[in-house]
């Protein structure tokens, strides 16, 4: 049982990897996060309430204009090196013989949420597939149609490159047409009409969010 304290605690641990964030320390990033696990927070406590808020806050920052865009990749690369690091220090469960591919859409830069997604995904027993950032879609459409995966998870971070992921659900569909698709990202919080439309299971915000969405899915094809 966590403690009355643990409250501020997490709070200070926040603020300091936050910090290293801004200063592009990956050691310091590391090491803060080595500091909650000996406190006693899990690795998934952790992935959500250091590595994704403190990115949260760069990229909000960036948005302000109060930082640079320097400044936000050097913020990020610590994040995927903590992310890393949290990977490995969190037990993995029992193989649940799903593939999901997970990927940008073309254009999309900012790959940092899919990472997160993939990584909660594939520790939660899934066969995770990730193809990074800004995938042609053709190259990404041909991997769907190759791979034949359960699930793909399509992340977009910014709002202008929706289109491009209308797009991108359009090909995958002409290739492999059943295949489930959620969609991701900071882009998707109010995008429900659209996923609608687009005949896609859900969009969500959160890796928990898509975890949620996929567990879902299966079920629903186990009934």
């Amino acid at each position: 049982m966590q403690r009355a304290s643990a409250a501020p605690v997490l709070a200070e641990l926040r603020h300091a990897f936050l910090d290293a964030q801004l200063a592009g320390d990956a050691r310091a990033g590391v090491a803060v996060i080595e500091r909650g696990l000996a406190l006693g927070y899990d690795a998934t406590t952790l992935r959500r309430e250091l590595v994704r808020a403190g990115q949260e806050t760069i990229g909000r920052l960036w948005q302000e204009n109060r930082i640079s865009v320097a400044r936000e990749h050097m913020g990020t690369s610590v994040a995927l090196v903590a992310l890393a690091h949290l990977y490995w220090r969190a037990p993995l469960s029992a193989p649940r013989h799903r593939r999901v591919l997970v990927s940008c859409v073309p254009g999309e830069q900012h790959a940092f949420p899919a990472r997160l997604a993939a990584d909660t995904l594939e520790l939660e027993g899934y066969d995770v597939k990730f193809l990074g950032a800004d995938v042609p879609r053709e190259s990404l459409a041909g991997m769907v149609h190759d791979m034949k995966p359960d699930l793909v998870v399509l992340s977009v971070t910014l709002a202008f490159h929706l289109p491009e992921l209308e797009r991108t659900v359009s090909r995958i569909r002409e290739l492999v047409p059943d295949v489930p698709i959620a969609i991701g990202g900071g882009a998707c919080s109010d995008w429900a009409p659209v996923a609608s439309r687009l005949g896609v299971i859900g969009a969500g915000r959160s890796a928990e969010e898509l975890l949620s969405m996929a567990e879902a899915t299966f079920r629903g094809e186990q009934a």
